[in-house]
């Protein structure tokens, strides 16, 4: 695991909390929690630099969610230390409220509100007069292109309108960390990629996101770095090209004219191979030794075995062949939580 600026020291001699990294926007130290025999959450270490995004990436049920409530102080850890943005998760809960956003997968606004009244309620319950509150509930409508849908009733939003008043709703106190739990869960391609410009935009202005996802491009996309959790525990951590060079170099793609000569593709590409070859309904993939040349010499031997080719490519490891390669299983397998 790789920790931000000082590496994080064991904890002093009689001292039963671990020492947790002050530099960094989150700091997480051996956080475990079960619920009955189901163990959530087991040893959890992670760190997230100020002005960064980490993207914690894993299946339903890996434990991602209970780790942001423990981190937004809505669960108690069994054990372990955290911290987000200077404040401790379990001495300092009211002060750390006040400096973090939540948004999760389901848009938690007042649908018989308009998109103008939510907000300056949030800003009111954050202690703002109500002129302040409005004045800055106009100002975010405008940031996340609402303002026309201002003095409408939230249950008229289309879901892509809902999610983004709720990630608005979680800025409305101008926080320096926000959570976001799988923020664009059942949201439409282009839905998504305007909640992800709206993302990129808050970190390019200095906030610290932890993003939860089971999405491999919306990882892809936005985080610095990734952790990938599974079955509650942190199975690797690094950046997009650093997990995906783990899984090693290039694979050569062949789809097959034939799917029924899978087999025979595999003999003829065999010398070519740095580990064993896979097949799906007519699409091989092997990893190469050698990426020069490695097409050319790839449709020689398959042309020698008689072999139809319909199309051939290199390509490099995607974060899918990360998440299988790590644990075994697709990133939206599902499980209880």
């Amino acid at each position: 695991m790789s920790f931000v600026g000082p590496e994080a020291e064991s904890a002093a001699p009689g001292d039963a909390r671990p020492r947790l990294n002050s530099d960094a926007a989150i700091s997480v130290r051996r956080v475990s929690k079960s619920f009955g025999e189901v163990r959530a959450l087991i040893e959890v270490d992670l760190d997230v630099a100020r002005g960064t995004v980490l993207g914690l990436l894993g299946p339903n049920g890996a434990g991602k969610t209970t780790l942001v409530r423990i981190l937004t102080t809505l669960l108690r850890p069994d054990s372990g230390s955290a911290q987000v943005a200077g404040l401790d998760v379990l001495g300092q809960e009211a002060s750390l409220r006040e400096r973090i956003g939540l948004a999760g997968q389901y848009a938690a606004v007042d649908e018989n509100l308009t998109g103008l009244e939510n907000l300056t309620m949030v800003g009111r319950l954050y202690g703002s007069a109500r002129t302040a509150a409005r004045a800055r509930g106009e100002e975010l409508l405008g940031q996340f292109d609402l303002t026309d849908a201002a003095n409408r009733t939230v249950k008229t939003y289309s879901g892509g309108m809902r999610r983004r008043l709720d990630l608005a709703a979680a800025l409305v106190a101008k926080p320096p960390v926000l959570f976001l739990d799988e923020p664009t869960t059942g949201l439409d391609p282009r839905s998504r990629l305007d909640l992800w410009d709206v993302i990129e935009t808050l970190v390019s202005e200095g906030a610290t996101v932890l993003l939860t996802t089971q999405y491999l491009d919306e990882a892809d996309r936005l985080a610095d770095r990734i952790a990938v959790i599974d079955h509650g525990r942190v199975i690797a951590e690094g950046t997009s090209d650093e997990l995906k060079d783990r899984v090693g170099g290039e694979r050569l793609e062949v789809h097959l004219e034939d799917s029924s000569q899978a087999e025979a593709a595999i003999r003829a590409l065999a010398p070519m191979c740095a580990e064993e070859p896979a097949t799906d309904d007519g699409l091989v993939r092997i990893g190469v030794r050698q990426t020069s040349g490695a097409i050319i010499e790839a449709v020689r031997r398959l042309d020698e075995a008689g072999v139809g080719v319909d199309d051939i490519a290199l390509r490099r490891p995607t974060l899918d062949d990360v998440f299988l390669a790590l644990t075994g299983h697709a990133a939206e397998e599902d499980s209880p939580e």
